[in-house]
């Protein structure tokens, strides 16, 4: 019973009924920055970029792939020091360097080298801010402004990312066959800077309620250490949870273009396989939020990762054009709950420190 009422609690919060335009602003600007974030484009594209990438330089699949691996544990490094960062300032501050800095590196890679190495420093240096482009970034802002319909409004953010997924990869798949990988880099990179900075720098701001909290909270967090929320069973379960999720859907992003074509599907073929898993997790975004507010948060997340889980075992061992969409949908009915759930199991477990 506790626990069930930690997480469907009916708090006051002003900003509740309030119609405030600026919310619908923040929504937009947060659903804008998730649009063009890591999560939605460095992942949702590296698998394009795979077999050029090799082609031209000769490297291997494995060679290349290492920079989604480097990428991967250097988000995973820094991302508790973005957190920190996040809790301490307002978000602004955090999301627009790190969007600059991501955006700048990876249409960088316009110009990349012959030289593994160059590749691999701007994959971490893209990992270093990687996490400070995505909802993790704009969470706690949009939490703030919408607690009762949170859910939705997280699901409404996170639309943004399955947005990005869905449009990318054909899109990314058509500038490399038109114009080369490295347009395809550059217009990228561009497209990052125009979108993800000049809303954020405009539009994204706390409500004051919050910006007071947060003077308390930094006063909290000197005397609680974080590791008293960390040594918990919900908070490891969700990181176990999510550990072994990005283990499997990092993995199949990383070569699953390179997968469908090597079975015989066409490149625009395999970018269209991509593009339905973004478009089923961005349905997901969409109708998980609805089912967070409605049902209890944790069950309702298992059985959308199940489905996820169905969706491997289509793509692992079935080879047909049906079969491949199929397991495209289940994967991004999975992907889509999971960027849902944790923050709002997160914020709903343990508040909005």
């Amino acid at each position: 019973m506790a626990t069930h009422a930690v997480l469907n609690p009916h708090p006051s919060h002003p900003g509740n009924n309030a119609r405030d335009p600026k919310r619908a602003l923040v929504l937009l600007t947060a659903c804008c920055g998730v649009f063009v974030s890591f999560a939605s484009i460095l992942i949702y594209t590296f698998g394009v970029f795979l077999k050029p990438l090799a082609a031209n330089f000769g490297w291997s699949r494995a060679q290349v792939s290492l920079a989604f691996t480097f990428t991967a544990l250097t988000v995973a490094i820094c991302s508790p020091f973005i957190g920190r960062l996040l809790d301490r300032y307002p978000a602004r501050r955090i999301v627009i360097p790190c969007t600059a800095i991501y955006g700048l590196a990876f249409g960088s890679l316009a110009f990349l080298t012959p030289h593994l190495w160059h590749l691999l420093l701007v994959f971490v240096i893209l990992g270093m801010v990687g996490n400070g482009t995505t909802q993790l970034g704009y969470a706690r802002v949009v939490s703030a402004w919408f607690d009762q319909s949170r859910g939705r409004a997280l699901a409404a953010v996170m639309a943004g990312s399955g947005a990005g997924s869905m449009v990318f990869p054909p899109l990314a798949q058509a500038l490399i066959s038109a114009y080369g990988w490295r347009a395809a880099y550059a217009a990228l990179g561009g497209l990052i800077l125009l979108l993800g900075i000049p809303l954020a720098a405009t539009f994204l701001y706390e409500p004051e309620s919050l910006r007071t909290a947060t003077i308390e909270r930094n006063a909290q967090l000197a005397r609680e250490p974080i590791f008293r929320s960390i040594a918990t069973f919900p908070f490891l379960g969700i990181v176990s949870a999510l550990l072994l999720f990005s283990f499997a859907t990092n993995g199949l992003n990383t070569h699953w273009a390179a997968l469908l074509t090597d079975r015989g599907f066409p490149p625009v073929q395999a970018a269209t396989v991509l593009s339905v898993a973004g478009c089923a997790a961005l349905v997901s975004k969409l109708s998980t939020g609805y089912l967070l507010d409605r049902f209890f948060a944790g069950r309702a997340a298992a059985a959308l990762v199940t489905l996820c889980a169905a969706g491997f075992l289509l793509v692992i061992y079935c080879r047909t054009t049906p079969a491949a969409f199929a397991g495209a949908i289940l994967v991004g009915v999975g992907m889509g709950a999971e960027s849902d759930a944790v923050p709002y199991l997160l914020t709903r477990y343990f508040g909005l420190q």
